[in-house]
């Protein structure tokens, strides 16, 4: 099972577990991997390394999809297991996250860099030791009208931001279908 793991891709959407949070920007990562489950029939319900899990087919390869279920600041350490557990390397890792500091809607597909501020990237970089792994960034953001930025990402979305929350979370799987079936700079030409 390890040796099949090891070569497969790890998908993790970032959010917070429940259903007070299940509507919220923060989750975007959450709804992103139900996006790629959908497309392939699959379910993440099995429970592993403080994660739901299920297995599907992204371009027609072998995927294991997560949800951390942590809360994002502690979401590195559900990654951290999952790498762990079957000595996978992170240059077969995709993290998929809201980011306050792209306009609403747009998408950043990017090989490696820093959290930029988000939590839950800030705990894999850190349990992990390492920035070099693909992520799937989605915008939320600049222009929130909330001082506190934790309640903005932990608020809903608007009328307006909802209307186009669809549109963005079905670019959002595409670039992590272009991700795996062209590779990263492939997917940055066309979702940057």
């Amino acid at each position: 099972m390890a040796d099949e793991n090891r070569s497969m891709w790890l998908v993790v959407g970032l959010g917070n577990p429940g259903p007070k949070y299940e509507k919220t920007r923060h989750n975007l990562g959450f709804m992103a991997v139900a996006e790629l489950a959908a497309r392939s029939d699959a379910r993440v319900s099995r429970e592993e390394c403080r994660s739901l899990i299920g297995r599907a087919r992204i371009g027609g390869e072998a995927a294991e999809l997560c949800k951390p279920q942590t809360y994002m600041n502690l979401s590195g350490e559900a990654v951290k297991c999952l790498i762990r557990r079957d000595d996978r390397s992170v240059s077969r890792l995709i993290v998929i996250s809201d980011d306050l500091a792209l306009p609403v809607g747009s998408i950043r597909v990017r090989p490696r860099g820093s959290h930029g501020g988000q939590n839950g990237l800030r705990s894999i970089i850190e349990m992990l030791g390492t920035d070099e792994f693909i992520r799937v960034r989605i915008g939320i953001g600049p222009d929130h009208p909330v001082a506190n930025a934790s309640d903005f990402v932990l608020g809903e979305f608007t009328r307006n931001e909802a209307e186009s929350i669809r549109e963005t979370l079905i670019r959002a799987a595409d670039a992590v279908e272009r991700i795996v079936t062209d590779g990263i700079e492939a997917a940055m030409a066309a979702f940057n």
